[in-house]
């Protein structure tokens, strides 16, 4: 794939995001030849590297081999303190010399790479130094602005941010980046539910018992500590990875496979979510904090903050009319792992109800990482001789099989990673795989009136162990239904 000229800055170029996630995608990108021959990349932070400090600085983090010095001809820094006029006035010049150097306004991508603190700073001075207008000439039309969740604390920081950012660019400019729709998995939940006729006459009320969505961590908040205390699980993950993969299964199908239609589907179905009211979030919403981690550094010794949570709710559409959704995200958890469950309602009663029939029955597992794949659970006559659990003088007993695939086997690789994607979505111009901003107010909603339920009714959070589950509370909201987790 070749590109046109272009410069991408990256605010935050020394921070963990532009460190392990962008660089080493640019990096996969560019030995991939899909960056093309004639392209930039910015630094903007404000400790004090020259050019080939910084260059020395992500070969290190890379631990870079073939083809580095290639690439590290394309690095380059800015040094500027993000609430200061001068740094952006330096990398004002810095990018005419770019242009000057191709003969043309080349195409700006200004990618927020740091906390979301900074983000209507970062924007106020794009504006006011008119960086975002790009070299004139009506060149601010190829101008993109890529922008990293948690896109705002609440419903209404959340508006607020959006009016910054629509005031500076059309929502064609615009990539709110949630790097779990770039999953392979989950888009490939698309050709999985509308590809295969055998699915979608079933994919419903009548068949589908309950779904369950797990987001697990082994990891607790790391060097996280400053940003992840005070925001929690809720607005980090629960906002947006796990709503958006309650989106993959519940939307409709697209009119079409492009970028609006696709994200008219996503954006519908997040608005069918039906909020929990504040008054009733302890009865469907579970919360709590691993033991330790008011340990962690940066973290307040008193804090509040959550670590885990777990959901029950209902999304509002005639094929998904009293389904139930149980979510959970948590830290701390025994294994990483995110993973979705679609169970379906058992009916092997019917008909061999007398020789007895498995718990559960069939289940549709879309295992998002590790080990990218798709598994389907089906009931199956054990054979006779290896069946432990047969009745005196009974010939038949049933049992589960799964049948999986991965992508690592079937297809001898798991695809492209989730940033290089995304990279390329952003300098192609496509935007299917990002947020668009009714998506995020209604999640917004969603969440914000979880957290004025916890605020209404302020509690002490539960503490649980380190390596387990989460709060006994989170496997009772599961089972007084008569289910159980996955």
């Amino acid at each position: 794939m070749q590109h046109s000229p272009f410069v991408i800055i990256i605010f935050g170029g020394t921070g963990d995001l532009a460190q392990n996630k962008l660089f080493p995608a640019l990096f996969s990108l560019y030995r991939q030849k899909q960056l093309g021959d004639s392209f930039y990349i910015v630094g903007f932070a404000r400790r004090p590297f020259t050019d080939e400090e910084y260059r020395d600085l992500i070969k290190r983090q890379l631990k870079a081999g073939g083809k580095w010095e290639a690439f590290a001809k394309h690095l380059y820094y800015e040094q500027g303190v993000f609430d200061e006029e001068a740094g952006y006035n330096s990398l004002i010049t810095r990018l005419n010399g770019f242009d000057s150097e191709v003969g043309a306004c080349i195409t700006r991508l200004f990618y927020l790479a740091t906390p979301p603190d900074h983000y209507e700073t970062i924007l106020g001075f794009l504006k006011s130094t008119t960086l975002s207008e790009g070299c004139g000439q009506g060149s601010g039309k190829w101008t993109r602005m890529a922008i990293e969740k948690p896109f705002g604390k609440n419903l209404e920081t959340a508006k607020s941010l959006d009016r910054t950012l629509t005031d500076l660019f059309d929502e064609k400019q615009i990539y709110r980046v949630d790097h779990y729709l770039a999953k392979e998995t989950v888009q490939n939940m698309l050709a999985f539910r509308f590809a295969n006729g055998i699915f979608e006459p079933v994919w419903n009320s009548e068949y589908i018992d309950h779904v369950q969505v797990t987001f697990a961590e082994k990891e607790g908040v790391r060097t996280r500590g400053k940003f992840f205390d005070g925001v929690g699980i809720l607005r980090d993950v629960a906002q947006n990875h796990l709503l958006q993969l309650v989106a993959t299964v519940a939307m409709e199908q697209p009119m079409s496979f492009t970028k609006e239609e696709v994200r008219n589907a996503r954006a519908k179905a997040i608005q069918s979510i039906r909020c929990i009211e504040p008054e009733e979030v302890y009865k469907s919403v579970v919360h709590g904090q691993y033991l330790g981690y008011t340990k962690e550094n940066q973290v307040a010794d008193d804090s509040q903050t959550e670590t885990f949570v777990a959901m029950k709710f209902f999304v509002e559409t005639p094929r998904f009319s009293e389904v139930p959704f149980y979510v959970r995200a948590g830290k701390k958890m025994p294994k990483d792992e995110v993973v979705i469950h679609v169970v379906f309602k058992q009916t092997c009663h019917i008909l061999f109800k007398e020789f007895g029939c498995p718990e559960i029955g069939n289940v549709l597992t879309i295992r998002i990482q590790p080990n990218e794949g798709i598994g389907l659970r089906v009931i199956a006559k054990r054979p006779f001789g290896m069946a432990q659990d047969l009745q005196p003088g009974s010939k038949l007993a049933l049992g589960t099989v799964d049948m999986h695939f991965t992508y690592q086997d079937e297809f001898g690789g798991r695809g492209a990673d989730a940033y290089e994607r995304l990279l390329l979505d952003i300098l192609s111009g496509d935007q299917m795989l990002f947020n668009r901003s009714d998506e995020l107010e209604s999640s917004w909603e969603f969440v914000t009136k979880i957290l004025l339920g916890f605020d209404l009714d302020p509690k002490e959070i539960t503490k649980y162990e380190q390596g387990s589950w989460g709060p006994a509370d989170a496997a009772k909201l599961i089972e007084q239904d008569g289910r159980r987790w996955l």
